[in-house]
């Protein structure tokens, strides 16, 4: 694994907040806080891998910048991820 990708194991995680469209707070290792609704896991034009999040307009956030990702959506297949 290079430093521009996460573990296979996380990357599932964000693959089915993607397939059902949870709520998420992300919190960025630079301490940033995001909310939103997920969307899609896309490859932007620098190659990186980012996922897609509706906060009031789309917004990618690179993969390898999150450090916990908590759903918000109730009833969900799971509550927190850990990234770091």
């Amino acid at each position: 694994m290079t430093e521009n990708a996460i573990s296979c194991e996380l990357h599932d995680f964000v693959e089915v907040v993607c397939m059902y469209g949870y709520r998420l707070k992300l919190f960025l290792k630079d301490g940033q806080v995001i909310e939103g609704k997920a969307i899609d896991i896309i490859n932007s034009a620098e190659k990186r891998e980012c996922l897609i999040i509706d906060n009031d307009g789309k917004q990618q956030i690179e993969l390898i910048r999150l450090a916990r990702m908590e759903v918000l959506t109730p009833n969900a297949k799971f509550r927190e991820v850990i990234f770091d």
